[in-house]
């Protein structure tokens, strides 16, 4: 029996079934463009797009959560049909991951039409920080029977405990701060000092990618910003794309940028001073820009403080990094820093990032679907959910 995982993320879709190597990477939503009014992009199609300016989104997610089934099934079945992996339902399981705190309805609502409007032989639910925990245990050499898997996503940031591969509840903490949040901040401060971009969200995104990092010395920085010429060694000009000869944005190279004449003529460019680093800053302290909520390392300790005492050292030791934020130059080190100076002196504290933390949760799956706890426990037949409805599916997936 094949079994397909699919990390089904608000950004973006990690599928494949687990014989394949490495997973598609699909964005999980269907685009919109001023040069093609009358074709929408769904999924990877946008890579036939030949002009990224202006483009409009249409997210079957919302606030982290999947409100919009109408947009979703439709990538849906771009990803599973002969587009896509030319899924074969009846005779495949479907490994799936949902978010933290997934409501009741939105359960119910994705049983139902996997089981009767696609006919899925068997379905598994799990979240991404459950998988990526049982990825690294799988690698350790050291078995760990505990890990914080740090989640820092599209939506929400989680700090989640997962003990013995069960998620400890009351200790799971949720900052308002992910990576759509992040681009659209650096979109209104662009706008706000330099080039009017609030409708530009992808070609803010790939900026955002490009250029920012998380520093360890905030205002050591900031002074650096405040010199002229070359003495300010974080100031860095990205070229725009103008979809005609230049297709992505990238970073000018130092010795153009402060040589005048070799400018070149009709080049976009936006100059990133301190916003390469404010900006990632908010995922360590939301209150920069009015959100009163902990930053990543206080809900480290926030979290530790509702798991007993005597396990707390073992999830010092073993901190997880995943998601597409902690992609960000830094942002290892500063997790580390900021809750070593936190965390009780008498622990040790480590942290550990995946050579790609956005597809280690889609790893965990290949690994736990070959696994014959996954096949005879994990499960729900299209059988047993017709025999015995959703209740089934909320006993086996929710206790």
């Amino acid at each position: 029996m094949a079994v397909l995982v699919v990390d089904n993320g608000a950004y973006a879709a990690k599928i494949g079934f687990n014989s394949s190597e490495t997973p598609r990477v699909i964005p999980n939503s269907i685009f919109k463009a001023k040069s093609e009014r009358r074709r929408a992009f769904i999924g990877d199609q946008i890579e036939e797009c030949k002009d990224f300016s202006g483009l409009f989104y249409l997210l079957p997610f919302n606030k982290g959560y999947l409100v919009n089934w109408d947009i979703e099934k439709q990538i849906w079945d771009h990803m599973f049909g002969k587009e896509g992996l030319q899924v074969n339902f009846q005779e495949t399981t479907l490994l799936i991951t949902e978010p933290q705190f997934n409501l009741p309805s939105i359960k119910e609502a994705m049983d139902e039409i996997i089981f009767e409007d696609y006919n899925f032989h068997a379905l598994s639910r799990s979240s991404a920080p459950q998988l990526s925990a049982y990825k690294s245990h799988q690698e350790e050499t050291q078995k760990h029977l505990v890990c914080l898997v740090i989640d820092a996503g599209f939506s929400f940031t989680h700090i989640v405990p997962v003990f013995n591969g069960k998620i400890i509840k009351k200790a799971v903490r949720r900052i308002n701060v992910g990576g759509k949040l992040l681009t659209n901040h650096l979109k209104e401060i662009i706008s706000y000092r330099q080039l009017h971009v609030l409708d530009e969200t992808y070609v803010i995104n790939q900026l955002k990618e490009d250029t920012c990092y998380v520093t360890n010395q905030f205002y050591k920085d900031m002074d650096i910003c405040r010199l002229k010429g070359q003495e300010n060694t974080i100031v860095r000009d990205y070229v725009l794309p103008d979809y005609s000869q230049i297709k992505r944005g990238y970073i000018k190279p130092l010795d153009e940028m402060w040589d005048s004449s070799k400018k070149k003529d009709n080049e976009q460019i936006l100059r990133m001073n301190n916003e390469r680093f404010s900006v990632p800053e908010i995922l360590f302290h939301p209150s920069d820009i009015g959100i009163q909520e902990m930053g990543i390392a206080e809900a480290v300790i926030h979290s530790m403080s509702a798991i007993p005492l005597d396990m707390q050292p073992h999830f010092y030791m073993n901190i997880l990094l995943t998601g597409g934020c902690s992609l960000f130059p830094g942002f290892k080190e500063r997790v580390f820093q900021d809750v070593r100076s936190l965390a009780p002196c008498d622990f040790d504290v480590a942290v550990y990032q995946p050579i790609n933390p956005v597809t280690y949760g889609w790893d965990g799956g290949i690994a736990l679907s070959k696994t014959e706890t996954f096949t005879k426990k994990m499960c729900v037949t299209k059988a047993e959910y017709e025999e015995h409805g959703k209740n089934i599916c909320k006993e086996r997936f929710d206790s």
